[in-house]
């Protein structure tokens, strides 16, 4: 069983509510774990309407999903480093990386088991090896384990904020400042429960950005995450006036250039062997289409 604690920084609205904009969990999951008497506030039960209040520790337990008969499949995957330990993967865009929300199969997941000889088994059947994840269309690095004490080392190098995870995006119009931290609290969107938002009671996301690029009406930007909230960078991009190109979902709508989805890219990645205790750093080269997007508007600069 999951437990996950919350700590209120200010009076909110209602326990449900608050716990599905501070968490993964939709309103009507989060409210079925009050009434099922798995959410405790400083230590006692209490209903759904209960308002959180300042210095409240909201604690929730969430049942192990069911687990579920995922396959392996043959699918190609680049695999840029491997041990007994872990192993480095450069994700492509468009591949989902667990399953979950009626996905089953095409996942990254489905392609580890295909191609790794072992996973860690700490996040269960359905996302063995799993120590963070990337958008769907997200490419870049992200980090397998492959045996329980890896993951254990590993997430909490995460938590501690000594695994480093850095992207390149390429963003709508020209930002101001060639460096800045944008620091808001993020939750689930009240407009639409698939995304997030910057929220008066979400959980704490701070980025870091730097300009790489400018360009007349784009700016090529270098992300650093201080937290690993879902969706940070995209919806801090769209925060500052500021967003991916290519995100139909916290951007422009009707894009200018054929993508298939975000110019984000996870392109270096730092971490400690959970084995030797050496630092690691890996880099992936920007994908095609997305040089082929910096291609045209440098010519552009260059006429």
């Amino acid at each position: 069983m999951q437990v996950i604690e919350l700590k209120v920084a200010l009076d909110t609205k209602r326990l449900d509510l608050y716990i599905a904009e501070n968490t993964e969990l939709t309103r009507s999951h989060a409210k079925k774990l009050v009434d099922d008497g798995l959410v405790t506030v400083n230590g006692k039960a209490v209903k759904s309407s209960y308002s959180p209040k300042a210095g409240d520790v909201i604690s929730v337990r969430i049942e192990d999903a069911k687990e579920i008969d995922l396959t392996p499949q043959n699918i190609p995957i680049d695999i840029i480093y491997q041990d007994d330990d872990v192993a480095v993967i450069n994700k492509a865009q468009g591949v989902t990386v667990h399953a979950g929300g009626g996905t089953k199969n095409d996942t990254l997941v489905n392609a580890l088991l295909y191609h790794l000889d072992s996973l860690s088994g700490i996040n269960g059947e359905i996302r063995p090896g799993i120590v963070h994840r990337i958008d769907k269309d997200t490419s870049g690095l992200l980090v397998v384990a492959k045996n329980d004490a890896a993951h254990l080392s590993l997430s909490k190098q995460i938590q501690e904020k000594t695994c480093k995870r850095e992207y390149l995006a390429l963003l709508e119009g020209v930002v101001k400042n060639d460096q800045g931290t944008v620091s808001t609290f993020i939750g689930r969107s009240p407009k639409d429960r698939k995304l997030m938002a910057v929220t008066k009671s979400g959980r704490l996301a701070v980025t870091d950005y730097f300009v790489v690029e400018r360009f007349p009406e784009y700016t090529l930007c270098r992300f650093s995450l201080q937290t690993g909230r879902t969706h940070q960078i995209r919806v801090h991009s769209k925060y500052i006036g500021h967003p991916v190109v290519g995100d139909r979902a916290y951007g422009f709508k009707k894009q200018k250039f054929d993508l298939n989805g975000q110019l984000l890219h996870a392109f270096r990645l730092t971490f400690t062997h959970p084995r030797t205790g050496e630092i690691m750093t890996f880099t992936a080269p920007l994908p095609d289409y997305f040089e082929k997007v910096l291609a045209i508007l440098r010519a552009k600069v260059q006429k």
